[in-house]
């Protein structure tokens, strides 16, 4: 007998992957329930305790909706829920609770930004309702955390556009902060390391309000006139002012903000929040790293100079800048002719002109629109160039695809 063809809607259900669920609950016969009611149209993550539900979330970071169970022993529900924010926040999160626990259920709610609870024995039906529309809000979530990156990632690209154009010796100097950076949050493997990196890229953008001639003598360490040491005091302002009309960068603003005043040595900026310190410690050592390579100090030489500086950077910070630019990390020069630049290649010098006008700083990576850039002009361009190259372990290693910046 021919079946009918299925409905678009169903054809369309039928495709989508199923919506990762995890139901914690200390009691097995209210799991196995849980877990025969949704297995047809999710994928469920059981979990007999709140502990071992945070375990889960750590290790599932697909989990798209948590079901927990009110009471429970060692954490009830609200609290487990409470900490299932914080390591899994687009999840979202539904609270079971019998009839005796709706006062605290509500003020779970209220508390802990829970999407829905569900009150024992919960029919079917509702169960399944909710837990679509849960699976559709985590959709609407998703969905607009990825629009609001693309968004800011475009916003910030534009400013440090502008900074490269106008002032090539703070984007330079940007471009060194930022790569540190990175190189720090992959050995540290930092929560949230985005902000700290976009942090660092933005941590010179406040120098578009320096004269070419002064910006070059602040990035290369050399002595400022009173005028110029004015001009500088003003950056973080200038900075703080071109940042604070875009959306969800407070993050970002307050790592910076804990950088103010640190121009080669001192730190004079506001502290930062708790849960932002450690990457604004990030932001600070390498600054200060490239500071000191500034000032003539090989890597493994400055990184001495930091261990010295008492508690003013994280133990694991300064291991992982020991094992990415210490001694057994240093990198090869090689010189090119301009027309040998490649996209990727990063400058190991300052790329001048004939009349020594400074086009790109070092520690650039050269891009395709930088490459055009350099066609303009010509014969102009003092050659030749020197580059950097990875250590020769790094380019036999394995390539690995690198994370969404």
């Amino acid at each position: 007998m021919n079946q009918p063809p299925p409905t678009p809607a169903a054809a369309s259900a039928a495709l989508a992957p199923k919506v990762h669920v995890l139901c914690v609950d200390d009691e097995p016969a209210v799991l196995d329930g849980l877990a025969l009611h949704l297995r047809r149209r999710c994928t469920v993550h059981l979990a007999a305790s709140a502990a071992a539900g945070l375990v889960l979330l750590r290790r599932e970071p697909q989990i798209a909706v948590v079901i927990s169970d009110m009471r429970m022993p060692g954490m009830d529900g609200a609290a487990f829920l409470a900490q299932a924010r914080v390591i899994a926040p687009a999840a979202v999160r539904i609270l079971l609770t019998g009839q005796a626990e709706l006062s605290s259920a509500v003020t779970a709610v209220n508390e802990g930004q829970l999407f829905r609870f569900l009150t024992k024995p919960c029919p079917p039906p509702a169960l399944l309702a909710t837990v679509e529309a849960a699976a559709e809000q985590h959709r609407l979530i998703t969905a607009e955390k990825v629009l609001l990156e693309q968004t800011l990632r475009g916003s910030v690209q534009a400013l440090t556009d502008v900074l490269a154009l106008t002032n090539p010796a703070c984007f330079g100097r940007a471009t060194r902060i930022r790569q540190i950076v990175g190189e720090l949050t992959a050995g540290l493997a930092l929560p949230d390391a985005w902000q700290v990196e976009m942090a660092a890229m933005l941590s010179q953008l406040g120098g578009i309000i320096l004269p070419p001639e002064t910006a070059e003598r602040v990035c290369n360490g050399q002595q400022l006139s009173d005028d110029e040491s004015r001009m500088l005091a003003r950056v973080p302002e200038v900075t703080e002012q071109l940042l604070a009309k875009i959306p969800r960068l407070e993050g970002v603003r307050a790592i910076l903000a804990a950088q103010s005043g640190s121009v080669h040595g001192g730190r004079a900026g506001r502290p930062a929040p708790k849960e932002l310190a450690p990457a604004a410690r990030v932001l600070a050592l390498a600054t200060d790293f490239d500071d000191l390579e500034i000032q003539g100090h090989p890597g493994e030489m400055a990184i001495s100079i930091l261990r010295g500086r008492k508690d003013q950077y994280d133990a694991a910070a300064l291991d992982a800048l020991d094992a990415a630019r210490g001694g057994s990390a240093r990198q090869v020069v090689r010189e090119v002719p301009v027309a040998g630049l490649r996209v990727g290649m990063v400058l190991a010098d300052d790329l001048r002109l004939l009349d020594g006008a400074l086009i790109l700083a070092r520690g650039y990576e050269i891009t395709v629109s930088s490459l055009v850039r350099l066609r303009n002009f010509e014969k102009r361009v003092r050659e030749p160039v020197r580059v950097q190259l990875p250590p020769p372990q790094a380019q036999s290693a394995p390539t690995a695809h690198p994370h969404a910046a």
